[in-house]
C-alpha cells in the first residue's frame, strides 16, 4: 500500500468512525479562475461541514497522495499553474515523478477507495464524447464506476458529451444510474435530458442501503446518483442546447482535441451565456455536496 497524507480533520473523523465526503480538484485547478476557484473550493468544504460530515478534497502534492488540505495547501493549489489533470491513466506516474495534480472523477474515485471513503461529490461525470464513433473519446470515468466502490453524486454527465451514449454504456458495464426525486436524468445545467432514468431513489437512505447491498451481493464497482440542479438555477434544456452546439462547432473549426476539448467548451459557454452557466455549475456542486453528505452519513449508521 502506498503512503496516504491526511489532513488532520480527515484523520480524526478517520479514527473516529465519523461521515466523510471526498471531493475532487480538477474544478479547483482547471475549472474556475483564480480567486473564484478557491472560494467556490472553500464554499463546497464548509456545505459539507455544516450537513454534518468532514470534506476530503483530493491531490496529488510533490508526489504525495493527499485526502484533505488545509487551508494553505488549497490556497497554494488554487493559485498553481500547470497542474497535471490526472486520471487512471496518468495518476500513478504522476506521483512517481514527484508532480503536482488535480484528480478527475476516476482518479478521485481510486483515492477515496483506498481511503475508506465511499461517497464523492462532484459536479458532472465525463462520458462519451461528441463523435466518438470515429474518435472513440470516451472518459476513464465510466470504467471505473464499474470497478471502484464508491457512491458518486453528480448533475449527471456533463452537456457537452452525447448523452444517450454514455448512459447506454453505463448500462453495458452495469452501473446503476439512479435518479434523485424525478424520472428524467438530469443533463448538468437542466434538470431535463430527454432520458428516462433506469433506477429513482428518494432518499440519502435508500441510496446508502444500495450500495452497500451491492457490497453484499459481491458486485463490483458503485453507483452513479443523479442530483438534478435546483429549479432556481437551472438553464433550461431548450436554452442550452444550441449554445453548446455553438462552442462544440467552434472547437471543431480550431481542431481542438483530447484532454483540451472540455475546458475549452465550459470556457465558451461561459462567455455565450454571459457568466450564466458557472453561476449553475457552483449551484449544482453546492447541491451536490448536501445529498452526498446525507448519503455518508446514513452510510455511517449502516457501516
Amino acid at each position: 500500500m502506498i503512503d496516504i497524507t491526511y489532513s488532520q480533520d480527515v484523520a480524526a473523523a478517520r479514527d473516529a468512525g465519523q461521515p466523510i465526503v471526498a471531493l475532487e480538484s480538477t474544478i479547483i485547478t482547471h475549472g474556475m479562475p483564480w480567486p473564484q476557484n478557491l472560494e467556490v473550493a472553500q464554499q463546497v468544504e464548509r456545505t459539507v461541514r455544516e450537513g454534518g460530515a468532514v470534506p476530503a478534497t483530493i491531490a496529488v502534492l510533490d508526489g504525495t497522495l493527499h485526502v484533505g488540505l488545509d487551508d494553505d495547501q488549497l490556497t497554494k493549489l488554487a493559485q498553481a499553474k500547470n497542474v497535471a489533470k490526472l486520471s487512471r491513466a496518468d495518476i500513478a506516474v504522476c506521483m512517481a515523478q514527484g508532480g503536482t495534480g488535480a484528480t478527475t472523477v476516476a482518479a478521485t474515485m481510486i483515492a477515496a477507495h483506498l481511503a475508506g471513503i465511499s461517497v464523492f461529490a462532484t459536479g458532472g461525470i465525463g462520458g462519451v464524447h461528441q463523435g466518438a464513433e470515429d474518435s472513440f473519446d470516451i472518459s476513464a470515468d465510466l470504467q471505473e464506476l464499474a470497478q471502484t466502490p464508491v457512491t458518486v453524486v453528480a448533475a449527471g454527465a456533463k452537456a457537452i458529451l452525447d448523452l444517450p451514449k454514455t448512459f447506454e454504456v453505463l448500462e453495458t458495464l452495469g452501473v446503476p444510474v439512479i435518479t434523485v426525486g424525478q424520472d428524467e436524468i438530469p443533463a448538468f445545467w437542466s434538470r431535463s435530458s430527454g432520458l428516462s432514468a433506469p433506477l429513482r431513489l428518494d432518499t440519502a437512505a435508500e441510496i446508502a442501503k444500495a450500495q452497500m447491498m451491492r457490497t453484499a451481493l459481491g458486485l463490483a464497482g458503485g453507483q452513479l446518483v443523479t442530483n438534478p440542479i435546483p429549479e432556481a438555477n437551472e438553464i433550461p434544456r431548450d436554452v442550452i442546447l444550441p449554445i453548446i452546439e455553438t462552442a462544440m462547432a467552434e472547437a471543431t473549426a480550431q481542431g481542438i482535441a483530447g484532454k483540451s476539448v472540455t475546458p475549452f467548451l465550459l470556457q465558451r459557454i461561459f462567455e455565450l451565456t454571459e457568466g450564466r452557466s458557472l453561476a449553475s455549475n457552483i449551484a449544482l456542486v453546492l447541491n451536490n455536496a448536501r445529498l452526498a453528505t446525507e448519503i455518508a452519513k446514513e452510510m455511517t449508521k449502516l457501516a
